[in-house]
């Protein structure tokens, strides 16, 4: 039986228990230090709580050390994993393969997704390397999946939902050129997303500003099956960033989900408890840039938020007429406005401006402010006020089943439990046993005290009630020994929590490079020394030793923005090989009918614009930020990749 996990991010202590209530199987969080979310940091104390809130349910805790580190803060980050070993933590996420030539704790180490792990050679080395786990490449499709599942043997995670960075995880400088601050040390700045404009060699406009690298989030909810059966066994949820809002309602969708996909499988979530919620879900209503399924069944053009990298919202509908505090939409929306909720639209400049509606009257709203609101100005919503008031009011429950059985003893009568994984625990009490006089209502009341559990984590699934007569038992009694019973049931739960370790035995299994670039991301001696052991000849240090980015790869990406704007001489080349099967098809057809002589024509006006197209705009491509910067494109058609040098040509 495959264990299928859940996995949620946490900001912070509040958001990992809301995400293990709302029945996550794991939480990923990060430590006060070399985390790749360098303002998501998290002190050793919480994480322990979290740890043992979390495996109470058998959920797992996953502590991010997932930078690239520097020779003075190696030996700080081998402190860090011991103290986290010694609070439980499950597993460590880590990107610096310099830690492996370190004295670690038998603790499991994961292959966080900034090593890149895009390819079946690389994985296959990370698990000889004595990795736990791989996190995936998000750029995968699914038989880029299978084919890894294929090639090794080592757990696979895969992300399912959340913001996607436009580069390969890991390969990304251009917030480090730029300005000095590293994704692969935490600090981001996040330029992807930035507007630019695409030129080309002659500084002809191809794309006026966008937010040409901003790519929507991804949404893989409806391949959920897909991906288990490709070899996926935990699904993670990104959003280190994001609020407890967000994470009750995405997690909850998310358990709901896979929860469908494996009823009635071989398969199984791998936590412990049932979730209840009081509150539909819907992915919708939090922050999200839209949804797109990214490459998962391979290229499309629909995953570029370009308008906005914000949240815009749900339609609401068009402006038609203006008054001085209020406007009236074009047709009553079909989303039900209430006061509170917040709404958003795009200025005359294209800027995505927002405000809060105070009152709503029919198809008529009364904005907060007016300011740029005018006729035509459509609008959306980006608060439902009335949701996210559910959301932080809502009920939210994780109970773990459990039987009770009741008999007796000479001198009083002993409850005995066992939950669903198997833990056991008893308690008896010394009590008159008084024949009752109606014997069935003295058997109702004994149950109906034994099954008040509902300020616990336990709900009873079956009680049997095993006595030679039946008793009148003080209710004093009963609660005292439900009360006594569901302490020791806890306590047995924490004590018996069995956690994995794991020791990395060093090797010399080939690396499958023998040449490192400064994209190796090689910052410490001991990376150096791990890659050399393993069959590495020349390594080039790390962009944040201080390399001169000028004229350098700074950004590789599978968005590619030539086959965005129809100018990609590959797809081009399957258009007009379709089209020419489309016209020899029709063409056939039409000849059995008596037009023998007609002339399909054997490119479409599609494809033809293609062509003016492309005769139209000169490579090299370029992008053009706000600053007057110039980003010099490279297309690697092979691979369809496309590269992002930094060219500060003014």
């Amino acid at each position: 039986m495959k264990q299928i996990e859940l996995l949620s991010p946490a900001k912070d202590l509040e958001c990992g228990i809301a995400a293990i209530k709302c029945g996550a199987d794991a939480v990923y969080i990060g430590a006060g230090k070399f985390g790749a979310r360098a303002s998501a940091g998290n002190n050793i104390e919480d994480i322990k709580k979290l740890i043992q809130f979390a495996h109470f349910y058998r959920a797992k805790v996953y502590v991010t050390v997932n930078t690239i580190l520097n020779d003075n803060e190696i030996e700080q980050a081998q402190k860090l994993i011991k103290k986290l070993y010694e609070i439980c933590a499950d597993a460590i996420i880590i990107q610096d393969m310099g830690l492996l030539e370190l004295d670690l704790p038998p603790v499991p180490i994961f292959a966080s997704t900034q090593c890149h792990n895009s390819t079946s050679e690389k994985v296959k080395f990370l698990e000889q390397a004595g990795f736990s786990r791989v996190i995936l490449a998000r750029e995968l499709s699914l038989e880029q999946i299978k084919e890894i599942r294929f090639q090794s043997d080592i757990e696979l995670e895969s992300f399912i939902h959340g913001a996607l960075c436009v580069s390969y995880s890991g390969q990304c400088y251009m917030s480090y050129a730029n300005g000095g601050r590293s994704g692969n040390k935490g600090e981001c700045a996040q330029p992807c997303r930035k507007q630019y404009e695409l030129v080309d060699s002659n500084n002809k406009v191809i794309s006026d500003k966008k937010h040409l690298l901003s790519l929507k989030d991804l949404n893989l909810s409806n391949h959920i099956k897909d991906l288990i059966d490709a070899g996926i066994t935990s699904f993670k949820i990104e959003g280190r960033l994001k609020d407890i809002n967000y994470i009750k309602n995405i997690v909850s969708f998310y358990r709901t989900k896979i929860d469908e996909v494996l009823e009635g499988t071989r398969h199984k979530k791998s936590s412990s408890g049932n979730v209840f919620i009081d509150f539909v879900p819907d992915f919708s209503k939090t922050f999200n840039r839209g949804h797109s399924e990214y490459f998962i069944n391979g290229r499309k053009k629909e995953i570029t938020s370009s308008d906005t990298p914000k949240f815009k919202g749900e339609g609401v509908g068009k402006i038609t007429k203006i008054f001085k505090d209020s406007f009236i939409l074009d047709k009553k929306p079909e989303v039900i406005m209430n006061n509170g909720d917040g709404i958003s639209f795009f200025d005359q400049q294209g800027n995505l401006c927002g405000t809060v509606i105070n009152n709503v009257d029919d198809n008529r709203i009364y904005p907060n402010i007016m300011n740029f609101l005018q006729v035509n100005t459509y609008i959306y919503r980006n608060l439902d006020h009335e949701f996210i008031k559910k959301i932080k009011n809502s009920k939210i429950e994780r109970k773990i089943q459990l039987n009770l059985w009741l008999s007796e003893t000479p001198a009083g009568l002993i409850l005995h439990a066992i939950d669903e994984d198997g833990i056991e625990a008893n308690a008896s009490i010394d009590t008159e046993k008084e024949i009752a006089k109606n014997p069935q209502m003295a058997i109702d009341n004994i149950k109906k005290q034994l099954l008040k559990l509902g300020e616990t984590d336990f709900i009873c699934s079956d009680i049997e009630i095993n006595l030679k007569n039946s008793y009148f038992i003080r209710i004093k009694d009963l609660n005292e020994l439900r009360r006594t019973l569901i302490e020791k049931l806890e306590q047995n739960r924490i004590n018996s929590y069995e956690r994995q370790n794991r020791i990395i035995t060093k090797n010399d299994y080939q690396y499958h490079l023998s040449e490192l670039t400064f994209e190796g991301n090689v910052l410490n001696s001991y990376a150096e020394k791990f890659y050399t052991r393993h069959g590495v000849k020349a390594i080039e240090p790390a962009a944040e030793s201080g390399l001169d980015m000028k004229d350098r790869k700074i950004m590789t990406t599978k968005h590619c923005l030539k086959y965005q704007f129809d100018l990609c001489p590959k797809h081009d080349l399957v258009s007009r090989q379709l089209c020419q099967l489309l016209a020899a098809t029709t063409a056939f057809h039409l000849s059995k009918v008596g037009f023998e002589k007609f002339d399909f024509p054997r490119k479409s006006k599609f494809s033809r614009t293609l062509e003016k197209n492309k005769s139209d705009f000169q490579a090299p491509f370029y992008l053009v930020d706000d600053q007057n910067k110039k980003y010099l494109l490279k297309f690697n058609c092979k691979r369809c990749e496309m590269e992002i040098y930094l060219n500060f040509t003014k």
